[in-house]
């Protein structure tokens, strides 16, 4: 049902300005990716996550509100006549379920803050340099440092996607075990992973929510991938990336309060997930 008709002037301006919001991230993006250039912090969202650059830079108005004089829309995925259709929301009621309760229960759970970004020590828990997954990039305490640092913590991961790229050696150090069919008995509103989720929970929901969340999502994830890698075992100086040292009490610190920050920015975006997913399915 369409509550909301904006004419041209108004969409377009709007789109224009997501278009330009998101471009800030995307330009970097698309330049090192026509020159083969690998980066090991900011092509996880684009590479680990499904969202392409060109969708994630196509404005969406969301479910209710129709676009006047908007034949580019003609065709996309779930419109008609400018506006997104109920039929289209209607198919989508599993994924508007599933992830409202995803979303609800790790709302509900207790933030954990003493994880300290173990899930990427345990990555590459006895690989040598040149097996792990930015190999371009050194160890910052070596191969035996940094399987030190692994043995020497209790490794405590809530989250599937993580750990389920732990090496074989480091999936049994794991006090948790997570998998894909049981997120919301695992997930809690501090982890990195789960924060950087709301943006893939975000861009499933398109085009039946509005771009701006999407944004929004997209510019947190962006920002909590930085400490993800920051407090990682890879040396990134060279890129500007002050590392984390979480082998330390002082890195702990900064580490967790870092986590808490993230965990305050991402709930009102949870929330908001959660609204729109009850909106869709009422």
């Amino acid at each position: 049902m369409v509550s909301t008709l904006l004419a041209e002037p108004t969409w377009r301006a709007r789109a224009t300005a997501h278009e330009a919001r998101v471009d800030a991230f995307l330009a970097p993006h698309l330049a090192r990716r026509s020159e083969r250039r690998k980066h090991p912090v900011h092509d996880f969202l684009f590479t680990y996550y499904s969202q392409r650059p060109a969708q994630l830079r196509r404005w969406h108005p969301g479910y209710g509100v129709a676009l006047a004089d908007a034949p580019e829309y003609d065709g996309l995925k779930g419109y008609a006549d400018g506006t997104v259709t109920a039929a289209y929301v209607e198919s989508q009621r599993q994924l508007l379920s599933g992830l409202r309760n995803l979303l609800r229960a790790t709302a509900s759970r207790p933030a954990n803050f003493g994880c300290f970004g173990m899930h990427e020590w345990a990555m590459v828990y006895r690989l040598s340099e040149d097996q792990t997954r930015h190999a371009d990039w050194p160890l910052r305490l070596g191969p035996s440092g940094t399987d030190a640092v692994v043995e020497s913590h209790r490794i405590a991961c809530s989250h599937f996607d993580a750990y389920r790229f732990f090496t074989p050696a480091a999936a049994p150090l794991n006090t948790l075990s997570p998998t894909s069919a049981d997120r919301p008995s695992y997930e809690q509103p501090a982890c990195l992973h789960a924060g950087m989720d709301l943006y893939k929970h975000a861009f499933r929901l398109t085009p039946m929510i509005s771009s701006d969340l999407v944004a929004d999502c997209f510019e947190l994830a962006r920002d909590i991938r930085e400490l993800d890698m920051r407090a990682a075992p890879y040396d990134l100086a060279d890129l500007g990336f002050e590392p984390v040292l979480i082998e330390t009490a002082a890195g702990k610190t900064e580490y967790a309060e870092a986590q808490r920050v993230f965990a305050e920015r991402g709930a009102p975006l949870r929330a908001r997930l959660v609204a729109e997913c009850e909106r869709l399915l009422a």
